[in-house]
């Protein structure tokens, strides 16, 4: 009986072995699939401008500013020495810079632009992609969907600043035979030497842009702010360089690809050499008028055509606007066209005479 419970014993404990043996051969239990990692949201980045830039344009905004604030009312040598000093204050290549710079921020108040630039932006390798083709050839922005209608607006609000200017130089201009019958304009302007010397020297100065423009400006750029612009309208190409160059850095901006990390890109954007052309000889006709300018109201007509006017029609041919007709050449066709039509009559009514 001992012996039978025994080979039992020995038959279970065996059959416990096997079945624990066949347990460690058997296939571990799968562990449940780990959940998918969350999407990653596209990070769209937020348009910017680098302040440097925005300083630029605050510069320029600032110069048209002053000049437009010039008055043809002078009254004396001190009046038109103060209007010479201020219209002179600004150096070529900055007020170029500036003038980018400001039509970039113009461009930016533009809606449709604006989204048309933004599509491209959520993905980084297009972003990127996109950027690169800006900065290789700035032309590259004139195809964004909304472009007609930012051109317009660049070319509405720089051609009007050059529209200023130029009338306020006409204005001036026609003051340098005005003030000729005053006895102080024939006087000869003293210290002529030192007068031609601070010229050059304001014209050679970077200046600053004021504050309050500065911050209007940077909160334009980030949309919590407006310039108030009014007029513009969708413009056709072909664009001059100078509102193309405008839209390029405005559709970097809008890509995130216009801050201090991209500047060294973004600067060199900034410019236009025939722009940069016509300024800089609108500087040398000045030295040369004042050069051999001496009473004052010789002054006053360096300062009418070759500071306000030169500059002005530098801007509006830069932002391809057509400049509005001169008053004094239109006056001068008037009387011209009156005397021929006099004339005319007068020979007619000559030949009837003869005639009976």
């Amino acid at each position: 009986m001992n012996s039978r419970m025994s080979a039992r014993s020995s038959h279970l404990l065996a059959s416990l072995a096997l079945t624990a043996v066949l347990a460690g051969c058997a296939a571990p239990k799968a562990e449940a699939p780990a959940p998918p990692p969350a999407p990653v949201a596209a990070v769209v980045p937020p348009i910017a401008l680098s302040p440097r830039v925005v300083e630029q344009a605050s510069a320029y905004r600032a110069y048209v500013t002053r000049a437009s604030a010039i008055s043809p009312g002078f009254a004396s040598g001190s009046d038109v020495a103060q209007g010479l000093t201020t219209g002179e204050a600004y150096e070529p290549g900055q007020l170029l810079r500036g003038a980018i710079a400001y039509g970039a921020v113009v461009a930016l108040q533009d809606p449709a632009f604006v989204a048309g630039v933004r599509k491209f932006a959520a993905d980084p390798d297009q972003r990127r992609t996109v950027a690169y083709e800006i900065m290789k050839d700035p032309a590259y922005a004139v195809g964004f969907s909304g472009s007609s209608s930012a051109a317009g607006l660049v070319m509405t609000a720089l051609g009007g600043d050059g529209r200023r200017l130029l009338t306020l130089g006409h204005s001036v201009h026609q003051a340098a035979y005005d003030v000729q019958h005053q006895s102080w304009s024939k006087a000869e302007v003293s210290s002529r030497q030192e007068r031609m010397e601070l010229a050059k020297s304001l014209s050679a100065q970077p200046t600053l842009g004021e504050i309050a423009e500065t911050s209007r400006l940077q909160m334009a750029v980030s949309g919590s702010g407006q310039l108030g612009l009014t007029g513009g309208e969708s413009a056709s190409p072909p664009y001059t360089p100078l509102v193309i160059h405008s839209l390029a850095v405005a559709a970097l901006a809008a890509l995130g690809y216009a801050d201090d990390a991209s500047l060294a890109q973004v600067m060199p954007i900034l410019s236009d050499p025939a722009s940069a052309t016509c300024l800089s000889m609108s500087k040398l006709n000045l030295y040369q008028c004042l050069a051999v300018a001496k009473p004052h109201y010789e002054d006053v007509f360096c300062l009418g055509q070759h500071v306000l006017e030169d500059t002005g029609h530098c801007l509006m041919k830069g932002a391809g606007v057509t400049e509005p007709a001169d008053p004094r050449v239109q006056a001068a066709a008037e009387a011209a066209l009156q005397k021929a039509s006099t004339t005319t009559t007068v020979k007619s009514h000559a030949k009837k005479r003869s005639r009976n």
